[in-house]
């Protein structure tokens, strides 16, 4: 019976000491409701270099690192090809400006063509007009008359057919021309570009390709963006991004930091979600920026979407998956509002002076 004694105190005493580790009481406090990001930085105006064309690496003007100022030259690419695109341009649009006005233009041919047809028109007229006062007259046959006539209605017709393909061939020629100009205008921009020069003023973060190998316009030469602006990039779940505006407060932490926390403002949404990592992709510039920056630092960022001076709260561990939380006097409903990371606003249903315990669930 002593042992059984015991054993009952011993139970009651181990049960006490459990209730007394997760009951507890809600608490008037600060809350910060914040959607979660991972967060890269990147420096601000990054952009990649390209060729225009395919062609031989031959002088590389820049190393890693360096700073660049705006036009400066960077790449200089070797390739004949569009150098004899280029005379072949050329070629063509002097043979359709030759064509258009030169001394065997085309046109020259046409108007002595509607000369003649001209000249054959009005003789026909002399011939028909003279005709039809014999016929008036009744002299000559009627066969005569309407031969006269047809002669001169087709002569008449020559010419307005001639006149029109005198137009509508200009029209053609002064359209070659100008093709054939823009053609050859291009062209030199094209072999003017081999030379390939910085966009912006700012530092080269990557160079990818070396001395003597081949480049193309499909594939990047080197990377170039800001020295000194950076930019936080952030990752949102789709499920948080329509709680998400320009202008929202982000706490950014990284990695190479530390515990310390860099406040920064969301200041571009990509509207585009990648379907890979079912996450959109955001901007952020920093209030006050860390020291020392560089490319593909990594972090973590909480979105600030509201707060809340003294809330009531509660662990988030205490509220069960029905909105019920566990009291003396069995398990009651409540109405939430904001949580954190591991709290819980509680609206109505309990107060500060409800005990509140831990569940199974």
């Amino acid at each position: 019976m002593k042992n059984l004694f015991y054993s009952t105190a011993l139970l009651l005493l181990i049960s006490c000491g459990k209730n007394n580790e997760t009951e507890q009481k809600p608490v008037k406090q600060d809350i910060t409701e914040s959607v979660y990001a991972s967060v890269t930085i990147q420096p601000d105006s990054l952009y990649a270099v390209y060729s225009i064309a395919t062609g031989i690496l031959e002088q590389i003007f820049i190393e890693e690192g360096d700073t660049v100022i705006f036009d400066q030259n960077l790449f200089q690419i070797t390739n004949n090809n569009p150098k004899l695109s280029s005379e072949n341009a050329r070629l063509s649009m002097q043979i359709a400006k030759e064509n258009f006005s030169g001394e065997h233009a085309i046109l020259n041919d046409l108007k002595n063509e509607i000369k003649l047809a001209e000249l054959k028109c009005k003789n026909d007229s002399s011939v028909f007009h003279r005709q039809k006062n014999l016929w008036s007259q009744k002299i000559g046959s009627q066969a005569e008359f309407d031969a006269k006539k047809l002669q001169y209605e087709t002569s008449s017709q020559n010419v307005k057919t001639l006149k029109n393909k005198f137009l509508r061939t200009e029209n053609e020629l002064k359209q070659q021309v100008q093709q054939a100009t823009n053609n050859y205008e291009s062209t030199q921009f094209l072999s003017k570009d081999y030379t390939i020069k910085s966009k912006i003023s700012g530092r080269v973060y990557a160079i990818y390709k070396n001395i003597g190998e081949l480049v193309s316009a499909q594939q990047p030469i080197a990377m170039i963006g800001s020295k000194s602006k950076f930019i936080a990039e952030l990752l949102v779940d789709e499920v948080d991004i329509a709680r998400i505006s320009i202008g929202q407060k982000v706490l950014i932490t990284l990695d190479a930091y530390n515990n310390e926390v860099f406040e920064a403002t969301i200041t571009k949404i990509y509207p585009q979600k990648n379907d890979r990592s079912q996450t959109f992709k955001l901007e952020a510039e920093f209030y006050k920026s860390p020291a020392n920056l560089y490319p593909g630092l990594s972090g973590e960022g909480n979105i600030i979407i509201s707060t809340k001076k003294n809330a009531l709260v509660i662990p988030k561990v205490y509220l069960n998956k029905d909105n019920s939380i566990k009291t003396d006097a069995g398990f009651v409903k409540v109405e939430t509002g904001l949580e954190s990371l591991d709290k819980i606003e509680i609206l109505n249903g309990i107060d500060e002076n409800t005990s509140i315990y831990l569940t199974e669930e």
